[in-house]
């Protein structure tokens, strides 16, 4: 179903951010081992979770302000819903939460970190090919 002009600009906005918070993560882990892992993984998690809310919107559903990423996939029907397994689901929705602040957690490692932007390039890729590709044109202010 087509989006109508008023859903293509929120979808726009949401594809903006979500395309940002990929660039951080995959320009951060140029930095090898000075690399903020915490940060990388935060941004991988936050690229898929609006990419789902692009998918969202793109359906009239309405979701919660969450980062759990569980809960949103649910909401998407299981035919346009992305591959994410429950342990990549789990791992990235703590990324989101639990590393963002300072607390009693194990150290993230680079390749955990790499991980999670492969997880997020993975899901990014499936998402945009179900997109219009008016979905990917930023409109000017």
């Amino acid at each position: 179903m087509p989006a109508d002009d008023k859903t293509l600009t929120i979808v726009q906005e949401w594809v903006a951010r979500a395309e940002n918070d990929f660039k951080s993560a995959a320009h951060l882990l140029k930095m090898k081992n000075y690399c903020p892992t915490d940060t990388v993984c935060f941004h991988a998690q936050q690229c898929i979770e609006k990419y789902l809310k692009v998918l969202l919107v793109m359906q009239g559903t309405d979701f919660p302000k969450t980062h759990d990423l569980e809960r949103l996939l649910a909401l998407i029907p299981q035919p346009k819903r992305p591959e994410l397994a429950n342990e990549e689901q789990d791992r990235l929705t703590d990324y989101a939460t639990i590393t963002r602040y300072p607390g009693d957690y194990e150290p993230i490692s680079l390749a955990e970190a790499r991980r999670a932007v492969r997880i997020a390039r993975r899901v990014r890729t499936e998402i945009r090919k179900t997109l219009p590709k008016k979905a990917f044109r930023r409109r000017r202010y």
